[in-house]
């Protein structure tokens, strides 16, 4: 791998375990659906969907009709939702390929009721009720108007009715029962005129690993999965991480007291020390927020970062290291044989938070996949009427992928 500038490894066994820890939680009779949204929050959408697929997890979350028809392309056959808004030039071939869409207002009812009859196909929906986050979704005192539409439409199928809670602890914050209860109380209506259908889903990795109550029929983990929580969040330490991102030495240079390095040289050696070039920077997923106070791994020490990181290029002190040579292997972040640098920690030195890092890791880093082998393949379902002819599902096995 070393003729790579840069490779995120993605490890599928790992992903294989956290979605076990997933399943644990949801409990018997929960349905997961994984959200690969973000290209699997950089993981690798396409790769990723294929696996969880095989693993089981029996749909996925989107947040654009782009990333579902990308999914589709790549023969992807599974259920797959668009969590996000539809893009109207988009909506037929989305249409097409039964991919489900989230709805959120009486002129998308009109608009894909009218398009889904002109295709001679039923859309499947979910309505998205929104109790608190105040993005997308119908406010709960317009939702029932909603249900009654939708249920009128001859071309539209109600498949679930979601909300998104907006609290990044979960069920620790008072503010997410509230929404519980706005939510049930939709929910109740709806039920008591016969206009209830589909699964009722809210639960995010934070609500699920919080207790929220009641989960429904699906739950819909996204960081948790790639081995993630915000907040340190109880049950943390259930999950493997999944991607770890490496780097090789380009140039080393030996350099006297107050040497300079970078933009406005804002570091200055204190010492005689050597200096290692890393052909990394933040297009890479290496935050510019690093500079002069992030640390990686080389040869299993930490070294610091100096001077700021730039679009291509990362510095990093290596005078205590002994023996560094040009080649060597540098990990970012993740595990590097018995050493690990935690993608949290490195997220807090930038002030951010894990996922901005994982999904900023550019298309010039390579995703290298290994594991998954001796995982069952269960047969997908069969591939939707209408639908192109889908490639061969690619082999998990070190998978290389480009971006």
């Amino acid at each position: 791998m070393k003729h790579y500038r840069a490779w995120a490894e993605i490890d599928l066994d790992a992903l294989t375990h956290n979605l076990a820890v997933i399943r644990r939680r949801a409990g018997s009779g929960v349905g997961v659906m994984l959200v690969v949204k973000a290209d699997a929050y950089g993981h690798g959408a396409v790769a990723v969907a294929h696996h969880a697929v095989r693993c089981g997890i029996d749909s996925l979350g989107v947040g654009t009709s782009a990333e579902a028809l990308e999914l589709r392309e790549a023969g992807v056959r599974a259920p797959i939702l668009v969590l996000g808004t539809l893009v109207d030039e988009e909506a037929a071939s989305t249409l097409r390929h039964r991919i489900e869409i989230g709805i959120h207002s009486s002129d998308r009812v009109t608009m894909l009721e009218r398009l889904a009859r002109n295709l001679g196909v039923r859309a499947r929906v979910h309505l998205n009720i929104d109790t608190g986050m105040g993005r997308l979704g119908v406010l709960p005192e317009s939702a029932l108007r909603l249900f009654g539409e939708i249920h009128a439409a001859r071309h539209l199928e109600l498949v679930g009715v979601m909300t998104h809670i907006s609290a990044a602890r979960g069920a620790l914050d008072d503010a997410t029962h509230e929404q519980v209860r706005r939510f049930q109380a939709v929910l109740d209506q709806a039920r008591d005129r016969g206009l209830l259908r589909g699964r009722v889903h809210l639960a995010n990795s934070a609500s699920l690993f919080t207790g929220l109550a009641p989960l429904h029929e699906l739950v819909r983990p996204g960081i948790s999965a790639y081995g993630i929580l915000p907040g340190g969040l109880p049950g943390a330490a259930e999950l493997q991480p999944v991607m770890s991102l490496t780097t090789q030495v380009v140039f080393l240079k030996d350099v006297p007291a107050g040497t300079t390095v970078g933009y406005d040289s804002t570091w200055s050696a204190p010492r005689a020390t050597r200096l290692a070039t890393l052909p990394v920077g933040y297009n890479d997923g290496v935050a510019w927020r690093l500079g002069n106070r992030g640390v990686v791994l080389v040869r299993g020490q930490r070294a610091p970062i100096v001077g700021r990181v730039s679009m291509d290029y990362t510095t990093v002190d290596v005078g205590h290291v002994r023996g560094v040579e040009v080649g060597d292997t540098v990990t970012l972040f993740g595990r590097a044989g018995g050493e690990q640098l935690a993608l949290e920690e490195v997220a807090r030195e930038a002030a951010t938070i894990p996922y901005e890092l994982t999904c900023s890791v550019g298309k010039r880093v390579k995703r290298v996949y290994v594991g998954g082998e001796a995982l069952p393949l269960p047969s997908q379902p069969a591939p939707p009427t209408r639908a192109v002819p889908q490639p061969d599902e690619p082999r998990p096995h070190r998978t290389e992928v480009a971006g």
